[in-house]
């Protein structure tokens, strides 16, 4: 029900968008077309015309002049603004609502050639809303996912890591991840952020931009059981603590 009224809202925006272009088009339609035209034959001209400097400033020319008709469209700036409201509204909820993913083993699939065991994953690739490993005991797999909007939290202390080493890969394009660890496993952290902050264990990182951080324990190539973590936030917060 809830997935039915964001379709239904996000059809009434795009609705609202046309009818806004229509109009506009109606009232200024020949500039707009006349617009269009030029820029469309300065961008042809200049890829004809690319090995030159003259082919160059024709084709990039072309490129502005459509860019900024398009940005003064007022159903462009409608859009535009919509959009924004839209991640701002959705961040918000995936703060109120998280979403719980349980595993599920499932049995082989039909048809291989091969006995192939697919496995449900512990966390998905989502554009919006927290997400996080269950609150109850379950069974490891290593986590490879990419998000848009929202916070990913990893719960290490609710599950046994099997010999060897668990990988978490986490690229997060708005939001913060937190993972949590038993004190007995070893861990080597990388870590890209353009805009952030990072706390790992003790070691905190209040203003980061534009950075690549790396760190391990000490006990980390030797040991038995441990964990590789792998992470890549636009804007965010890298927490990874002991419980």
């Amino acid at each position: 029900m809830r997935q039915k009224k964001k379709s239904d809202v996000i059809s009434w925006i795009l609705l609202i968008g046309v009818v806004l272009l229509l109009l506009e088009a109606s009232f200024n339609g020949e500039g707009i077309v006349f617009v269009c035209a030029l820029s469309a034959a300065l961008i042809f001209l200049g890829r004809k015309k690319w090995h030159r400097t003259f082919g160059k400033i024709t084709f990039w020319a072309g490129v502005i002049i459509l860019g900024v008709t398009i940005f003064n469209l007022m159903a462009f700036k409608f859009l535009l603004i919509v959009a924004l409201l839209f991640i701002i509204v959705q961040f918000y909820q995936s703060k109120q609502h998280p979403a719980v993913i349980e595993p599920v083993l499932l049995g082989p699939v039909e048809g291989a050639e091969e006995e192939l065991y697919e496995r449900k994953s512990l966390l998905q690739n989502v554009w919006f809303g927290k997400q996080s490993t269950p609150d109850d005991v379950y069974e490891w797999n290593d986590i490879n996912v990419q998000c848009g909007v929202g916070d990913t939290v990893v719960d290490l202390s609710q599950t046994i890591l099997p010999d060897g080493e668990a990988i978490i890969f986490i690229r997060n394009l708005i939001g913060n991840v937190k993972i949590m660890l038993p004190y007995e496993i070893d861990v080597s952290v990388q870590h890209s952020v353009l805009v952030g902050s990072t706390v790992i264990f003790e070691k905190s990182e209040p203003n980061i931009f534009n950075q690549t951080l790396y760190y391990r324990t000490k006990e980390y190539e030797q040991a038995e059981r441990k964990v590789r973590i792998l992470t890549s936030i636009g804007a965010g917060t890298l927490e990874v603590k002991r419980v």
